[in-house]
């Protein structure tokens, strides 16, 4: 293994972790939304089975 595969691993698993962190940041803001508003965008009922694992 050289050292660009180990950058490139190390990057793969920081963009993972970055996505993560937004993926709670954007739920955490939208159920702080008035339940209206959430209603009226169809959350989280519309996007609760959307999201898809990347392994």
């Amino acid at each position: 293994m050289n050292g660009f595969t180990i950058l490139r691993s190390v990057q793969h698993y920081v963009g993972k972790i970055r996505t993560m962190r937004n993926e709670i940041r954007t739920q955490r803001y939208m159920n702080g939304l008035p339940a209206d508003i959430r209603k009226d965008i169809g959350w989280p009922d519309m996007y609760a089975n959307g999201r898809h694992i990347d392994s």
